[in-house]
Order: structure tokens, then sequence, then C-alpha cells
């Protein structure tokens, strides 16, 4: 019994672990080792779970539930606070890379800015194009807080990206 517990489960995470992946870097605003931790986490709290899992009636939907509150978690944690993981160090404090991922950049990091619960809900709203109660099912919560999470996600990002843009914008000599 338990080596075709072991044997679905290898399967599981042979077959959805790149989605997993892919997904969890969706949700840390392209922080790829703490997606990496998220998926980790996910898979291990999956494997505790597998009977459940195997009985839910919405598996995707009960995955995503995992790895959000797998999220929520792993934000709470203080030393989090204090740590920001990066690709490649910068030679100065402060530098940032610019050219063609700048754009990029500044999405993932106006997405960094948001609480887990409303990055989530934006990531399987506009990411993964789930309908309002695939998302409210993914987060554990009404259809309303998926909207209203969802209506302020988007006002923060659009903040946010329209206040990077300008100091482009007027060092080109537009006014504002």
């Amino acid at each position: 019994m338990r080596r075709d517990r072991d044997e679905q489960f290898h399967d599981f995470v042979v077959s959805r672990r790149p989605r997993l992946l892919h997904t969890a870097t969706l949700l840390t605003a392209g922080d790829t080792h703490l997606a990496e931790d998220l998926v980790q986490a996910t898979l291990t709290k999956l494997y505790v779970a597998w009977p459940a899992f195997q009985r839910a009636d919405n598996p995707d939907g009960y995955v995503r539930r995992v790895l959000v509150n797998a999220l929520i978690d792993e934000k709470r944690r203080v030393w989090r606070h204090r740590e920001r993981s990066m690709a490649e160090l910068p030679d100065v404090a402060g530098d940032t890379p610019g050219g063609a991922g700048a754009a990029g950049e500044a999405v993932r990091q106006a997405l960094r800015e948001l609480p887990p619960r409303m990055r989530a809900a934006v990531v399987f709203r506009y990411f993964y194009d789930l309908d309002v109660a695939a998302t409210a099912d993914a987060l554990s919560c009404s259809e309303g807080n998926v909207k209203s999470q969802t209506a302020r996600g988007l006002d923060r990002l659009r903040a946010a990206l329209h206040g990077s843009a300008r100091p482009t914008f007027l060092s080109q000599g537009a006014t504002p």
C-alpha cells in the first residue's frame, strides 16, 4: 500500500513540479529561490496529506491552496522581512539593470510590494486566467474578497508602475 502511494506521489511530482515552480515564481514575483522553497514546502504538505488530496473534488484547487498557504506562512517569518534574495549581486548598492528587462523587473518589483494574498489573487486571475470562483477556492475566501483584492491589487500595481515610469519620461524631456 505504501509503495503504491509513493509511486503515485512520485508520478505527480514528476508531472506537476515544473508547473508548480512556474506558479510559485509568479506568486513570489520572480524570486526563484523562494519559489523553490515554496514548491518544496507544498510537496511536503501534499505528501503528508496525500489521501485527502486524492479525495479532493478539485485537485488543482487543492494544490493552489496549499501553495498559497505556504507563501503566506513563509511571508510571516520574521527573518524574511530583513532578507531579499537576488539572482545576481549588483556591483554597487542600488545598481539596477536597465534595458529590455527593466519593464519586467518593474512589474516583479510592483508585485513584490503587494501582500501575499493580494498578489495571489492577481496572479491567479490575470496570469492563469482563473475565474473568480476558482480563485476564491484557491485562496479559501469569498468571491467578493477575490474581487476586492484583485481591484486593490491592480490599483496598487498601476500606481507603482506609473510612479516608476514617471522619472524616465521626465529625464527624456517630457513634462508632467
